[in-house]
C-alpha cells in the first residue's frame, strides 16, 4: 500500500513530515508514504527546500492520498492546471486533508454534503466553499477524512494505519513516538479522536 503525501510549495512542515514519518514506521508491514510534489523541489513556509520523492502523477496509483496545508493553498485551488493533476477517487482510495488542505478537497468536489475539520485561519475560507466546519480535530466519513490543527496530522496517520493495518499497528506506532511516560494517554487520545470523528457509511 502506497501513500502519496501531497506537498505543495509553501507547505507546513508539520503536516507533511509528521504524517509521512508515522506511516513509514509501517514499511515492514507493506505501508509506505512518499512526499509527492508538483515540482521537483518545493520550499516550505519556513524556507526549507525539499526534493519530492514522487511526482504529482503518483496520486493516481497511490492507495492513500493525504493533502497537506500551507501558506499558498489558495493559489493551489485557483490553479486549474494544478488541480487537474489531482484526479482522486474515493471509491478506491483513502483520501485525507490537513488544515487548509480541506480547500483542495472542496475544490475537487469531495466534500459535498460532508462537514470538515480545518485550522482557525482556514476556517472562513473553507466555510466560503459552503462546507460546514466542525469544532473538532478530526472527522471522517467513508474513505474521506480531514484534520484541523498542525498536530492533528498524527490523527490522519492514525486513521490511515488503522484502516490499512488495524488498530494494533496504529497503537504501536503512536506509542513508540509518544513522549516518555505519556505513551498510554497519547495512544488513547489518538484512538479516541479517530473513533469519535469517524462516521461509518452504510
Amino acid at each position: 500500500m502506497q501513500v502519496a503525501v501531497v506537498t505543495f510549495d509553501g507547505f507546513n512542515e508539520l503536516d507533511s513530515f509528521i504524517a509521512s514519518a508515522l506511516i513509514n514506521r509501517c514499511r515492514k508491514d507493506g505501508l509506505e508514504a512518499f512526499i509527492t510534489t508538483p515540482t521537483p523541489v518545493v520550499r516550505s513556509m519556513n524556507g526549507v527546500e525539499v526534493t519530492g520523492q514522487r511526482p504529482m502523477e503518483f496520486v493516481t496509483e497511490a492507495e492513500v492520498v493525504l493533502i497537506g496545508s500551507g501558506v499558498k493553498t489558495r493559489d493551489v485551488v485557483a490553479d486549474d492546471q494544478l488541480i487537474s493533476r489531482l484526479p482522486l477517487d474515493p471509491s478506491r482510495q483513502l483520501i485525507g486533508a490537513q488544515c487548509s488542505g480541506a480547500l483542495v478537497l472542496a475544490r475537487l468536489g469531495l466534500l459535498d454534503g460532508m462537514p470538515a475539520c480545518t485550522d482557525v485561519k482556514s476556517r472562513p475560507l473553507v466555510e466560503a466553499c459552503d462546507v460546514t466546519v466542525l469544532d473538532a480535530s478530526f472527522h471522517a466519513e467513508g474513505n474521506i477524512a480531514t484534520a484541523g490543527g498542525c498536530m492533528a496530522s498524527q490523527y490522519l496517520a492514525t486513521w490511515v494505519i488503522t484502516r490499512v493495518l488495524g488498530e494494533g499497528a496504529a497503537q504501536d506506532v503512536i506509542g513508540y513516538v509518544a513522549p516518555v511516560g505519556e505513551s498510554r494517554e497519547t495512544i488513547e487520545r489518538a484512538m479516541r479522536a479517530v473513533h469519535t470523528g469517524t462516521i461509518a457509511l452504510r
